[in-house]
C-alpha cells in the first residue's frame, strides 16, 4: 500500500467552500479501484487555516496516477477542487512505513 500526500493551500476566505465542494468530490475518488482511505487535515498553526492535508492510501501509485487521475470521475474532481489553490500542490506518493511508535 501506498500514501499519496499533498499540502493544499486554499484560497484566503474560501475555505468553507473548499470543504462543501470536497464533500461531493470525496465519493469520486473513494469509489476508485485501489482506493483504500482518505483523510483530509486541516492546518492548526496561527495563520494557516486555509492549508490542508490531503492523504490518500491506494493500493499502488498506478491506482492513482494511471487508474483515477485517467478517470472521468477525475474531471469532475478537478472542476470542484482545483480552482480553490494557490499555489497548485504537489504530489507525492510514499511507501510502507520505516518506523512507528
Amino acid at each position: 500500500m501506498i500514501l499519496e500526500s499533498a499540502l493544499l493551500d486554499v484560497l484566503p476566505g474560501r475555505e468553507e467552500e473548499f470543504l462543501a465542494a470536497f464533500a461531493e468530490a470525496k465519493p469520486l475518488i473513494a469509489g476508485q479501484r485501489g482506493f483504500h482511505s482518505l483523510r483530509l487535515r486541516r492546518c492548526l498553526n496561527e495563520g494557516r487555516g486555509g492549508r490542508f492535508l490531503l492523504q490518500v492510501e491506494w493500493e499502488t501509485v498506478a491506482d492513482h496516477t494511471e487508474g483515477f487521475r485517467h478517470s472521468p470521475e477525475y474531471r469532475r474532481w478537478r472542476e470542484l477542487l482545483h480552482h480553490f489553490y494557490a499555489p497548485f500542490p504537489e504530489v507525492e506518493h510514499y511507501g510502507e512505513p520505516l518506523a512507528s511508535a
